[in-house]
C-alpha cells in the first residue's frame, strides 16, 4: 500500500515537473507578434540582451508572470496560455516588459497566513482558498506582511482582485514596503491553480 502512495506520488511530482518544463512564451519586439523574437521556457532576470524592447507575446503553455523592469522589479502582470498582440494597452503597461518569472505548475494544498502589520504582527489569518475582500471576510483592513506555506498566489491591491498584483510563492514575506511597494496594501488573493495551465 505504501509503494503504491509512492508511485502516485511520484506520478504526481512527475506529471508537475514535465508541465514546468514545457512551459514556454514568445516574446516580440512589436506589436502583433512582429519584429525579433526571444523564446523563454524559464525565468529571465533581463530580456533586453535579447531584445531592445518587447510589445507582443505568446504565451503557449504554463504561466508566467511579466515584469515592466529588470530583475522582476515593478508592476506585474499575470499571463496565462493565450496571445497578448499589444498587452500594453490590454493591461494598462505603461512600459514594455523588461523581465519574466515562470510560475511553476502546483497540485496539492494551498495555505499562506497573512498579518495586519510588518514582521507578522498585529491580526494574523489562515488561508487555504481565494478571498476577494480581507475587509469584508476578516475585518481587515490591510495586510502588510505574509507567509506561504503551500502553493502560489496572486495578491492584488484592490477588492475582488483589482488593480496592481504580486506574485507570492513560498516563503516569508516580512516587510511588503521593503519589497518596493511603499504605497500598496493588499486586499484580495487568489491561488494560481492548476486550472490556470
Amino acid at each position: 500500500m505504501i509503494a503504491l502512495g509512492l508511485l502516485q506520488l511520484h506520478a504526481n511530482n512527475m506529471s508537475t515537473t514535465n508541465m514546468n518544463m514545457m512551459s514556454r512564451v514568445i516574446f516580440y519586439e512589436d506589436r502583433n507578434f512582429q519584429g525579433r523574437s526571444y523564446d523563454c521556457s524559464s525565468d529571465c532576470a533581463d530580456m533586453s540582451s535579447y531584445l531592445s524592447r518587447c510589445h507582443s507575446c505568446r504565451v503557449e503553455r504554463g504561466c508566467f508572470m511579466v515584469y515592466d523592469r529588470t530583475n522582476y522589479m515593478g508592476n506585474q502582470y499575470f499571463m496565462r496560455r493565450g496571445e497578448y498582440p499589444d498587452y500594453m494597452s490590454t493591461m494598462g503597461m505603461s512600459d514594455c516588459i523588461r523581465s519574466c518569472r515562470m510560475i511553476p505548475m502546483y497540485r496539492g494544498s494551498y495555505r499562506m497566513r497573512i498579518y495586519e502589520r510588518e514582521n507578522f504582527g498585529g491580526q494574523m489569518y489562515d488561508m487555504m482558498d481565494d478571498c476577494d475582500n480581507i475587509m469584508d471576510r476578516y475585518r481587515m483592513s490591510n495586510c502588510m506582511s505574509c507567509h506561504v506555506m503551500d502553493g502560489h498566489w496572486l495578491m492584488y491591491e484592490q477588492p475582488r482582485y483589482g488593480g496592481r498584483m504580486m506574485y507570492m510563492r513560498p516563503g516569508e514575506y516580512r516587510n511588503f514596503m521593503n519589497m518596493g511597494w511603499s504605497n500598496m496594501r493588499f486586499m484580495s488573493m487568489r491561488r494560481i491553480m492548476d486550472s490556470y495551465y
